[in-house]
């Protein structure tokens, strides 16, 4: 395919998004198309971003894109449901491993901040998502608050957290993560993941209510 059937395809809107490799040789293609495009849309934005770039920093013929994806949407939506996948995967471990509910919440963020310090690019693609296909941007985060919920609601019933958790309070830890994510992962490396996550358990575990000074007995 030429540079400008390449580039026609990128303004095509299309339903399809990666098709499903059956070899080890197509889904490391597959893979490499993923990392690809993640860097290309995160350095220049979905508009600017182009198949012929994605093939370039993969190493793949330009022809051979088609072979997984049909324009630069279809690539991008299966890009956005990626990097939910990897955020996910990368934080599970060690909130299965959290010794109760309050612990898995602390081991979330800082996992989910370590991750956002080495793909920074995530916060770009996703809020693109929110303009390019809402429909992806939507069940990114609605997936998120959905687990969050159901490790609260788990936690409740072992008696680790309040009785009356509900997806308010999932979606409200989901905004703190979101934003803490930004500022310490993204827009600055300049505190300890380890005191930010301490931070945010805290507020999780204790609220806002100031310290009250203990009672000596006399």
């Amino acid at each position: 395919m030429t540079e400008a059937a390449a580039a026609a395809a990128d303004s095509a809107d299309s339903p399809t998004t990666a098709k499903t490799p059956r070899t080890a040789r197509g889904r490391r293609t597959l893979r490499a198309l993923l990392d690809a495009a993640a860097v290309e849309f995160g350095e220049r934005g979905f508009h600017d971003a182009s198949i012929s770039g994605i093939t370039r920093r993969a190493g793949i013929a330009l022809g051979s894109f088609y072979t997984y994806f049909d324009s630069k949407d279809a690539v991008f939506r299966a890009l956005v449901t990626d990097m939910s996948a990897q955020v996910r995967d990368h934080v599970a471990p060690a909130v299965r491993a959290a010794p109760d509910g309050l612990a898995a919440e602390r081991a979330g963020l800082a996992e989910f901040i370590g991750f956002v310090r080495d793909h920074k690019e995530i916060y770009r693609i996703i809020d693109e998502a929110e303009f390019v296909d809402s429909d992806s941007f939507r069940a990114h985060y609605a997936s998120t608050a959905e687990r969050i919920e159901a490790r609260l609601r788990a936690a409740a019933a072992r008696g680790e957290v309040r009785g009356d958790v509900d997806d308010v309070h999932a979606w409200a830890i989901m905004g703190m993560n979101v934003f803490l994510g930004l500022r310490y992962g993204v827009w600055s490396e300049d505190r300890d993941i380890a005191a930010v996550a301490d931070q945010a358990a805290s507020l999780l575990r204790d609220g806002l209510f100031p310290k009250r000074p203990a009672i000596t007995e006399v």
